[in-house]
């Protein structure tokens, strides 16, 4: 005989099933990253802090990992300042010089900035292509060491900086930092990635470096943080 179990006691054992699967989903890396960017869309950071800075026409811009040109976008129809785009995937960089064909104060760079010159295979996917990522077929891409690209061309100061280069942020970061080439950066808007291995203790120490010359203005951890130089 089939024995009736009480409703109360299946909506327990529902409940208790439904826990520990939100359990499982926010330690899976796509869980974490939804709970990462929960405080982010609430203060709808990607209209007001990525974009919200002190900038005037006569200010320079770096973006790294251009993708569509949005962000760039964005800046130069609330400033007018030059911007310097840098996407080294080929067929994001035509988009991005297509789109701003006829805009003289926004150049496209056909590369990635890193801490050494060389090429690269990268794989291609949207806004998440990485170096990091493994692509036998991916397109070969040029990566220039960042510091004698900014002396070869007089690029400084630069009054912000937008990181988003899927893992290449700890070794330009690094590298910026040990050149001592942060000190001609106002702002540094940067997103680390945790898919690098030891990417958090790495991550810690760029902050704890860059604390000697920037203080942060805000931080959403592996999502978006901003770093700004010292009055002194």
């Amino acid at each position: 005989m089939r024995v009736q179990r009480p409703l109360a006691w299946v909506l327990l054992r529902a409940a208790g099933a439904f826990q520990r699967l939100a359990r499982w989903v926010c330690t899976e890396p796509d869980g974490r990253q939804a709970l990462r960017v929960r405080p982010w869309f609430a203060v709808q950071g990607d209209k007001t802090l990525r974009v919200n800075y002190d900038l005037t026409e006569h200010s320079l811009v770096f973006d790294l990992g251009g993708y569509e040109g949005q962000w760039a976008s964005d800046i130069s129809a609330m400033y007018c300042c030059r911007i310097h785009v840098f996407e080294p995937v080929p067929q994001f960089a035509d988009r991005i010089a297509r789109r701003f064909a006829k805009n003289p104060r926004i150049q496209v760079h056909r590369l990635g900035l890193a801490g050494s010159s060389r090429s690269e295979r990268i794989c291609v996917s949207a806004d998440g292509s990485s170096i990091y990522k493994h692509s036998s077929d991916g397109p070969e891409i040029q990566l220039i060491k960042a510091g004698e690209f900014i002396k070869t061309h007089n690029l400084r100061p630069i009054d912000l900086m937008k990181i988003n280069i899927e893992g290449g942020e700890y070794e330009l970061l690094e590298h910026l930092i040990e050149e001592g080439l942060v000190a001609d950066i106002a702002n540094i808007q940067v997103q680390f990635h945790d898919f690098i291995p030891g990417a958090q203790a790495r991550m810690e120490m760029i902050q704890q470096k860059l604390r000697k010359t920037h203080s942060l203005t805000y931080l959403y951890p592996f999502v978006w943080e901003n770093w700004r130089l010292n009055e002194s």
